[in-house]
Protein backbone atom coordinates (compact mmCIF):
# COMPACT_ATOMS: atom_id res chain seq x y z
CA UNK A 1 0.00 0.00 0.00
CA UNK A 2 1.07 3.35 -1.24
CA UNK A 3 1.98 6.19 1.13
CA UNK A 4 -0.99 8.47 -0.89
CA UNK A 5 -3.12 5.44 0.17
CA UNK A 6 -2.34 5.35 3.48
CA UNK A 7 -2.88 9.17 4.46
CA UNK A 8 -6.37 8.94 2.39
CA UNK A 9 -7.19 5.54 4.88
CA UNK A 10 -5.88 7.60 8.00
CA UNK A 11 -8.27 10.86 6.73
CA UNK A 12 -11.15 8.77 6.14
CA UNK A 13 -10.51 6.98 10.02
CA UNK A 14 -10.62 10.47 11.37
CA UNK A 15 -14.06 11.44 9.63
CA UNK A 16 -15.42 8.90 11.23
CA UNK A 17 -14.71 9.63 14.51
CA UNK A 18 -14.85 13.39 14.20
CA UNK A 19 -15.89 14.72 17.45
CA UNK A 20 -13.13 12.96 19.25
CA UNK A 21 -10.46 14.18 16.71
CA UNK A 22 -11.36 17.59 16.74
CA UNK A 23 -11.79 17.79 20.72
CA UNK A 24 -8.02 16.16 20.64
CA UNK A 25 -6.87 18.81 17.75
CA UNK A 26 -8.29 21.48 20.48
CA UNK A 27 -6.20 20.23 23.13
CA UNK A 28 -3.28 20.63 20.61
CA UNK A 29 -4.44 23.68 19.09
CA UNK A 30 -4.17 25.38 22.44
CA UNK A 31 -1.19 24.42 23.72
CA UNK A 32 0.61 25.81 20.10
CA UNK A 33 -1.11 28.65 20.25
CA UNK A 34 0.49 29.21 23.97
CA UNK A 35 3.99 28.31 21.94
CA UNK A 36 3.52 30.47 19.13
CA UNK A 37 1.89 33.20 20.57
CA UNK A 38 4.30 34.26 23.41
CA UNK A 39 7.47 33.68 21.78
CA UNK A 40 6.17 35.93 18.92
CA UNK A 41 5.14 38.68 21.47
CA UNK A 42 8.25 38.16 23.35
CA UNK A 43 10.55 39.04 19.75
CA UNK A 44 7.90 41.56 18.82
CA UNK A 45 9.01 43.65 22.34
CA UNK A 46 12.83 42.69 21.29
CA UNK A 47 12.03 43.85 17.62
CA UNK A 48 9.91 46.77 18.76
CA UNK A 49 13.34 48.44 21.51
CA UNK A 50 15.24 47.32 18.90
CA UNK A 51 13.55 49.67 16.33
CA UNK A 52 13.28 52.17 19.20
CA UNK A 53 17.05 52.26 20.19
CA UNK A 54 18.09 51.83 16.48
CA UNK A 55 17.84 55.40 16.57
CA UNK A 56 20.87 56.03 18.62
CA UNK A 57 22.91 53.84 16.01
CA UNK A 58 25.59 50.94 16.14
CA UNK A 59 28.31 53.97 16.39
CA UNK A 60 27.01 55.53 19.44
CA UNK A 61 27.15 55.74 22.78
CA UNK A 62 26.97 57.52 26.07
CA UNK A 63 28.73 58.51 29.59
CA UNK A 64 26.41 58.34 32.30
CA UNK A 65 27.50 58.97 36.37
CA UNK A 66 27.98 55.62 37.84
CA UNK A 67 25.22 54.48 40.32
CA UNK A 68 26.71 52.58 42.86
CA UNK A 69 28.76 53.81 45.20
CA UNK A 70 32.68 53.87 44.37
CA UNK A 71 35.32 52.10 46.84
CA UNK A 72 38.20 53.52 48.36
CA UNK A 73 41.60 51.80 47.37
CA UNK A 74 42.38 50.92 51.16
CA UNK A 75 41.33 47.69 51.24
CA UNK A 76 37.69 48.57 49.93
CA UNK A 77 37.19 49.49 53.53
CA UNK A 78 35.15 51.87 52.81
CA UNK A 79 32.94 53.86 49.96
CA UNK A 80 31.63 57.17 49.00
CA UNK A 81 29.06 58.34 46.24
CA UNK A 82 29.33 58.59 42.65
CA UNK A 83 29.60 62.94 42.30
CA UNK A 84 27.39 64.07 39.13
CA UNK A 85 28.57 65.21 35.59
CA UNK A 86 29.17 69.02 36.31
CA UNK A 87 28.44 71.03 33.21
CA UNK A 88 32.01 72.29 33.46
CA UNK A 89 33.22 69.00 33.62
CA UNK A 90 30.63 67.69 30.37
CA UNK A 91 31.73 70.74 27.98
CA UNK A 92 35.43 70.18 28.84
CA UNK A 93 34.99 66.38 27.60
CA UNK A 94 33.10 68.09 24.48
CA UNK A 95 36.16 70.22 23.75
CA UNK A 96 38.56 67.12 24.22
CA UNK A 97 36.52 64.70 21.86
CA UNK A 98 35.58 67.59 19.54
CA UNK A 99 38.08 66.41 17.00
CA UNK A 100 36.87 63.07 16.51
CA UNK A 101 33.19 62.72 17.63
CA UNK A 102 29.84 64.62 18.01
CA UNK A 103 29.16 64.92 21.50
CA UNK A 104 25.58 65.83 22.72
CA UNK A 105 25.52 67.48 26.36
CA UNK A 106 21.77 67.48 27.97
CA UNK A 107 19.98 68.27 30.85
CA UNK A 108 16.93 66.68 33.05
CA UNK A 109 15.16 69.11 34.04
CA UNK A 110 11.83 67.37 35.24
CA UNK A 111 10.03 64.93 34.84
CA UNK A 112 6.82 66.17 36.16
CA UNK A 113 6.49 69.56 34.91
CA UNK A 114 2.70 71.36 34.30
CA UNK A 115 2.13 72.89 31.01
CA UNK A 116 -0.32 75.51 30.53
CA UNK A 117 -1.17 77.57 27.16
CA UNK A 118 -4.68 80.07 28.28
CA UNK A 119 -6.88 78.37 30.27
CA UNK A 120 -5.57 74.76 29.24
CA UNK A 121 -2.94 72.79 31.18
CA UNK A 122 -1.20 69.24 31.28
CA UNK A 123 -1.21 66.90 34.33
CA UNK A 124 2.05 67.17 36.19
CA UNK A 125 3.87 64.25 34.00
CA UNK A 126 6.17 65.88 31.54
CA UNK A 127 9.51 65.38 30.35
CA UNK A 128 11.61 68.48 30.01
CA UNK A 129 15.30 68.50 29.05
CA UNK A 130 17.73 71.24 28.28
CA UNK A 131 19.64 70.51 24.90
CA UNK A 132 22.62 71.33 23.19
CA UNK A 133 23.32 71.66 19.34
CA UNK A 134 24.71 67.73 19.01
CA UNK A 135 21.46 66.27 20.49
CA UNK A 136 19.01 65.35 17.75
CA UNK A 137 22.32 63.69 16.54
CA UNK A 138 22.31 60.98 18.57
CA UNK A 139 18.68 61.42 20.35
CA UNK A 140 16.54 60.03 17.43
CA UNK A 141 14.06 63.15 17.81
CA UNK A 142 13.34 64.90 14.80
CA UNK A 143 11.26 68.18 13.84
CA UNK A 144 8.12 67.45 12.02
CA UNK A 145 6.89 71.35 12.24
CA UNK A 146 8.30 74.37 12.57
CA UNK A 147 12.01 74.35 13.33
CA UNK A 148 15.12 73.74 15.63
CA UNK A 149 16.65 76.17 18.00
CA UNK A 150 19.12 78.74 16.09
CA UNK A 151 22.90 78.94 16.84
CA UNK A 152 21.88 82.26 18.93
CA UNK A 153 19.11 80.58 20.67
CA UNK A 154 21.87 77.97 21.58
CA UNK A 155 24.57 79.98 23.24
CA UNK A 156 22.52 82.61 25.08
CA UNK A 157 19.56 80.40 26.19
CA UNK A 158 16.80 82.15 25.04
CA UNK A 159 12.97 81.10 26.13
CA UNK A 160 12.25 78.55 23.23
CA UNK A 161 10.81 75.59 23.23
CA UNK A 162 10.05 72.69 21.35
CA UNK A 163 7.01 70.48 21.72
CA UNK A 164 5.90 66.89 22.16
CA UNK A 165 2.38 65.32 19.63
CA UNK A 166 1.00 64.64 22.80
CA UNK A 167 1.44 68.19 23.97
CA UNK A 168 -0.21 69.75 21.01
CA UNK A 169 -3.05 67.19 21.48
CA UNK A 170 -3.91 68.65 24.76
CA UNK A 171 -3.05 71.94 24.70
CA UNK A 172 -3.72 72.83 20.80
CA UNK A 173 -6.73 70.54 20.13
CA UNK A 174 -4.18 68.06 17.70
CA UNK A 175 -3.00 71.16 15.38
CA UNK A 176 0.65 71.51 15.26
CA UNK A 177 0.57 74.49 12.94
CA UNK A 178 -1.53 76.38 15.76
CA UNK A 179 1.21 75.74 18.22
CA UNK A 180 4.03 77.36 16.46
CA UNK A 181 5.05 80.72 18.11
CA UNK A 182 2.63 80.60 20.54
CA UNK A 183 3.89 81.31 24.51
CA UNK A 184 3.10 78.58 26.87
CA UNK A 185 4.29 77.83 30.64
CA UNK A 186 6.48 75.40 32.30
CA UNK A 187 5.79 75.74 35.85
CA UNK A 188 5.34 79.19 35.57
CA UNK A 189 8.38 80.35 33.19
CA UNK A 190 7.45 81.64 29.75
CA UNK A 191 8.60 80.15 26.52
CA UNK A 192 7.95 80.73 22.76
CA UNK A 193 7.18 77.87 20.72
CA UNK A 194 9.26 77.23 17.44
CA UNK A 195 8.96 73.65 16.55
CA UNK A 196 6.97 70.04 17.09
CA UNK A 197 8.49 67.07 17.59
CA UNK A 198 7.78 64.08 15.31
CA UNK A 199 5.23 61.55 17.22
CA UNK A 200 7.04 58.17 18.51
CA UNK A 201 3.95 56.91 19.88
CA UNK A 202 3.59 55.12 23.29
CA UNK A 203 6.52 52.38 22.02
CA UNK A 204 9.06 54.15 24.25
CA UNK A 205 7.25 53.37 27.37
CA UNK A 206 8.60 57.19 28.90
CA UNK A 207 6.10 59.68 27.21
CA UNK A 208 8.51 60.33 24.09
CA UNK A 209 5.75 62.75 23.04
CA UNK A 210 4.72 63.91 26.52
CA UNK A 211 8.11 65.91 26.35
CA UNK A 212 9.52 69.68 26.06
CA UNK A 213 13.10 70.54 24.45
CA UNK A 214 14.42 74.04 25.68
CA UNK A 215 17.98 75.17 24.96
CA UNK A 216 20.77 73.61 27.56
CA UNK A 217 22.07 77.01 28.49
CA UNK A 218 18.73 78.36 29.81
CA UNK A 219 17.87 74.90 31.67
CA UNK A 220 21.47 75.31 33.08
CA UNK A 221 20.56 79.38 34.04
CA UNK A 222 17.03 78.37 35.08
CA UNK A 223 17.22 74.97 36.44
CA UNK A 224 20.72 73.78 37.43
CA UNK A 225 22.33 73.38 40.91
CA UNK A 226 25.80 71.92 42.22
CA UNK A 227 24.20 68.91 42.00
CA UNK A 228 22.86 68.82 38.44
CA UNK A 229 24.26 65.99 36.36
CA UNK A 230 24.20 66.16 33.02
CA UNK A 231 23.94 63.53 30.27
CA UNK A 232 26.55 62.79 27.30
CA UNK A 233 25.75 61.36 24.29
CA UNK A 234 28.84 60.77 21.80
CA UNK A 235 28.69 59.80 18.50
CA UNK A 236 31.22 58.73 15.78
CA UNK A 237 31.39 58.88 11.72
CA UNK A 238 31.66 55.27 11.71
CA UNK A 239 31.02 51.90 13.88
CA UNK A 240 34.77 50.87 13.52
CA UNK A 241 35.60 53.79 15.33
CA UNK A 242 33.48 52.90 18.41
CA UNK A 243 36.08 51.22 20.59
CA UNK A 244 38.95 53.54 19.95
CA UNK A 245 36.13 56.22 20.99
CA UNK A 246 35.28 54.93 23.71
CA UNK A 247 38.74 53.83 24.95
CA UNK A 248 39.62 57.10 24.31
CA UNK A 249 36.62 58.61 26.10
CA UNK A 250 37.75 56.69 29.22
CA UNK A 251 40.75 58.24 29.78
CA UNK A 252 39.45 61.53 28.82
CA UNK A 253 36.71 61.30 31.29
CA UNK A 254 39.21 60.51 34.08
CA UNK A 255 41.54 63.60 33.59
CA UNK A 256 38.00 65.99 33.28
CA UNK A 257 37.16 64.04 36.91
CA UNK A 258 40.48 64.31 38.06
CA UNK A 259 40.80 60.58 39.39
CA UNK A 260 44.11 59.11 39.96
CA UNK A 261 45.67 55.91 38.42
CA UNK A 262 44.46 53.93 41.21
CA UNK A 263 41.19 55.24 41.61
CA UNK A 264 37.83 53.44 39.69
CA UNK A 265 35.71 54.96 37.33
CA UNK A 266 33.11 57.04 38.75
CA UNK A 267 31.43 56.97 35.93
CA UNK A 268 30.21 54.36 33.03
CA UNK A 269 29.76 53.68 29.39
CA UNK A 270 26.59 52.76 27.94
CA UNK A 271 26.34 51.78 24.17
CA UNK A 272 23.30 52.18 22.49
CA UNK A 273 22.76 48.14 21.83
CA UNK A 274 23.54 47.65 25.52
CA UNK A 275 19.67 47.24 26.25
CA UNK A 276 18.95 44.90 23.65
CA UNK A 277 21.57 42.61 24.14
CA UNK A 278 20.69 42.77 27.33
CA UNK A 279 17.38 42.02 27.00
CA UNK A 280 18.04 38.89 24.23
CA UNK A 281 20.03 37.38 26.57
CA UNK A 282 17.67 37.50 29.79
CA UNK A 283 14.66 36.76 27.26
CA UNK A 284 16.14 32.79 27.21
CA UNK A 285 15.34 31.83 30.44
CA UNK A 286 11.32 33.16 29.60
CA UNK A 287 11.29 31.68 26.50
CA UNK A 288 12.23 28.39 27.72
CA UNK A 289 9.31 29.13 30.50
CA UNK A 290 7.54 29.51 27.81
CA UNK A 291 8.33 25.91 25.85
CA UNK A 292 8.21 24.11 28.84
CA UNK A 293 4.61 25.22 29.70
CA UNK A 294 3.77 24.61 25.96
CA UNK A 295 4.82 21.68 26.29
CA UNK A 296 3.32 20.45 29.83
CA UNK A 297 -0.29 20.75 27.99
CA UNK A 298 0.78 19.47 25.02
CA UNK A 299 1.88 16.29 27.24
CA UNK A 300 -1.82 16.13 28.25
CA UNK A 301 -2.96 16.58 24.29
CA UNK A 302 -0.92 13.55 23.69
CA UNK A 303 -1.93 11.29 26.69
CA UNK A 304 -5.40 12.56 25.57
CA UNK A 305 -4.85 11.47 21.83
CA UNK A 306 -3.06 8.08 22.74
CA UNK A 307 -6.27 7.21 24.51
CA UNK A 308 -8.18 7.97 21.32
CA UNK A 309 -5.74 5.72 19.38
CA UNK A 310 -6.44 3.41 21.50
CA UNK A 311 -9.54 3.17 21.67
CA UNK A 312 -9.94 3.32 17.82
CA UNK A 313 -7.22 -0.04 17.85
CA UNK A 314 -10.18 -2.09 20.10
CA UNK A 315 -13.04 -0.80 17.97
CA UNK A 316 -10.93 -1.56 14.41
CA UNK A 317 -10.11 -5.03 15.63
CA UNK A 318 -12.15 -7.03 12.85
CA UNK A 319 -10.75 -4.54 10.44
CA UNK A 320 -7.26 -4.79 10.82
CA UNK A 321 -7.68 -8.82 10.63
CA UNK A 322 -9.00 -8.34 7.51
CA UNK A 323 -6.48 -5.78 6.53
CA UNK A 324 -3.69 -8.83 7.42
CA UNK A 325 -5.65 -11.13 6.18
CA UNK A 326 -5.39 -9.55 2.66
CA UNK A 327 -1.66 -9.37 2.87
CA UNK A 328 -1.18 -5.89 5.14
CA UNK A 329 2.10 -5.36 6.69
CA UNK A 330 2.93 -4.96 10.45
CA UNK A 331 4.85 -1.83 8.97
CA UNK A 332 1.41 -0.97 6.75
CA UNK A 333 -0.59 -0.63 9.98
CA UNK A 334 2.17 0.88 11.83
CA UNK A 335 1.99 3.80 9.30
CA UNK A 336 -1.26 3.85 8.64
CA UNK A 337 -2.05 4.46 12.75
CA UNK A 338 1.03 6.78 13.26
CA UNK A 339 -0.26 9.02 10.12
CA UNK A 340 -3.76 9.01 11.84
CA UNK A 341 -1.83 10.62 14.83
CA UNK A 342 0.33 12.71 13.38
CA UNK A 343 -2.21 14.50 11.03
CA UNK A 344 -4.47 14.78 13.68
CA UNK A 345 -1.48 16.77 16.05
CA UNK A 346 -0.50 18.98 12.83
CA UNK A 347 -4.15 19.83 11.54
CA UNK A 348 -3.65 21.09 15.98
CA UNK A 349 -0.47 22.48 15.50
CA UNK A 350 -1.72 24.39 12.00
CA UNK A 351 -5.03 25.83 13.98
CA UNK A 352 -2.73 26.85 16.79
CA UNK A 353 -0.26 28.80 14.47
CA UNK A 354 -3.08 30.80 13.09
CA UNK A 355 -4.64 31.95 16.78
CA UNK A 356 -0.71 32.49 17.73
CA UNK A 357 0.33 34.63 15.08
CA UNK A 358 -2.84 37.93 16.04
CA UNK A 359 -2.27 37.17 19.60
CA UNK A 360 1.23 37.45 19.56
CA UNK A 361 1.38 40.68 17.39
CA UNK A 362 -0.87 41.94 19.42
CA UNK A 363 1.97 42.84 22.17
CA UNK A 364 4.12 43.68 19.29
CA UNK A 365 1.25 46.71 17.48
CA UNK A 366 0.65 47.61 20.66
CA UNK A 367 5.00 48.50 21.80
CA UNK A 368 4.27 50.34 18.66
CA UNK A 369 6.46 47.76 16.19
CA UNK A 370 4.99 46.38 12.57
CA UNK A 371 3.58 42.79 12.02
CA UNK A 372 6.28 40.15 12.02
CA UNK A 373 5.72 36.26 11.06
CA UNK A 374 7.80 34.19 13.46
CA UNK A 375 8.71 31.65 10.51
CA UNK A 376 11.22 29.62 13.41
CA UNK A 377 8.63 29.25 15.62
CA UNK A 378 6.16 28.40 13.04
CA UNK A 379 8.74 25.30 12.43
CA UNK A 380 8.96 24.73 15.97
CA UNK A 381 5.38 24.20 16.53
CA UNK A 382 5.27 22.14 12.90
CA UNK A 383 8.51 19.80 14.84
CA UNK A 384 6.89 19.61 18.30
CA UNK A 385 3.23 18.40 16.84
CA UNK A 386 5.06 15.71 14.44
CA UNK A 387 6.86 14.62 17.89
CA UNK A 388 4.00 14.53 19.82
CA UNK A 389 1.83 12.41 16.93
CA UNK A 390 5.02 9.76 17.25
CA UNK A 391 5.22 9.65 20.99
CA UNK A 392 1.06 9.39 21.22
CA UNK A 393 0.76 6.82 18.01
CA UNK A 394 3.38 4.68 18.33
CA UNK A 395 2.07 2.30 21.23
CA UNK A 396 -1.41 1.92 19.94
CA UNK A 397 0.30 1.41 16.14
CA UNK A 398 2.17 -1.15 17.71
CA UNK A 399 -0.24 -2.57 19.48
CA UNK A 400 -2.79 -2.57 16.18
CA UNK A 401 0.34 -4.28 14.43
CA UNK A 402 0.77 -6.89 16.84
CA UNK A 403 -2.78 -8.09 16.55
CA UNK A 404 -2.93 -12.03 15.66
CA UNK A 405 -5.56 -11.91 12.39
CA UNK A 406 -6.99 -14.86 13.35
CA UNK A 407 -7.99 -14.06 16.32
CA UNK A 408 -9.25 -10.16 15.21
CA UNK A 409 -11.32 -11.58 12.36
CA UNK A 410 -13.11 -13.54 15.32
CA UNK A 411 -13.72 -10.20 16.88
CA UNK A 412 -17.07 -9.24 18.04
Amino acid sequence: MSLIEIIKLSLGNIRANLLRAILTLLIIAFGITALVGILTSIDGIIYSLSSNFSHLGANTFSINRLDEVIRRHNNNSSAKESLPISFNEAMELKSRLTDRANVAVSMNVSGNATIKYLNKKTNPTVRVRGIDENYFLTSGFEIEYGRTFSNHEFQYGVSKALIGMELVRSLFDSKPESALQKIISIDDQKFQVVGVLKSKGSSMNEGADRRILIPLVNSKTQYGTTNTNYNINVHVPATTQLDDAISHSIGEMRIVRGLRSYQENDFEIFKSDGIITFLKDNTVMLRSATIAIALMTLLGAAIGLMNIMLVSVTERTKEIGINKALGASRKTIVTQFLTEAIIICQLGGIAGIILGIPIGNIVTIIMGGSFIIPWAWMVLGFIVCTIVGILSGIYPALKAASLDPVDALRYE
